[in-house]
């Protein structure tokens, strides 16, 4: 007879099962943390994309605002609106008037 015949299985402590147990217990919820902090990393990516495709869309918007604002209050513009509208002109060397300064 062999020496290994005669020995019987060893029995697993319960401590040792227990210590198993919890060891996959947190395998598991440690997977389970990776998988919800990765869908929440994901959709915070596709938001900060959002928002930065909306800034950029709005940083145009307001160039062609400031553009649109700079023809509205140009000059000549102006100067037109004044002579047809409210029969106004600029006025002439003979016109303008130097009042002294009081000292």
């Amino acid at each position: 007879m062999s020496q290994y015949q005669n020995k019987a299985p060893k029995r697993i402590a319960p401590w040792a099962l227990l210590l198993v147990a919890c060891l996959w217990i947190s395998v598991i919820a440690s997977a389970l943390t990776v998988v919800a902090t990765t869908h929440q990393v994901r959709r915070d990516v596709n938001q900060l994309e959002t928002l930065r495709r909306e800034a950029s869309h709005l940083q145009v918007e307001w160039g062609q605002y400031l553009l649109e604002e700079s023809t509205w209050a140009a000059y000549s513009r102006i100067e037109g609106i004044a002579n047809k509208e409210l029969n106004m002109m600029a006025p002439t060397t003979e016109h303008v008037v130097m009042v002294p300064a009081d000292d």
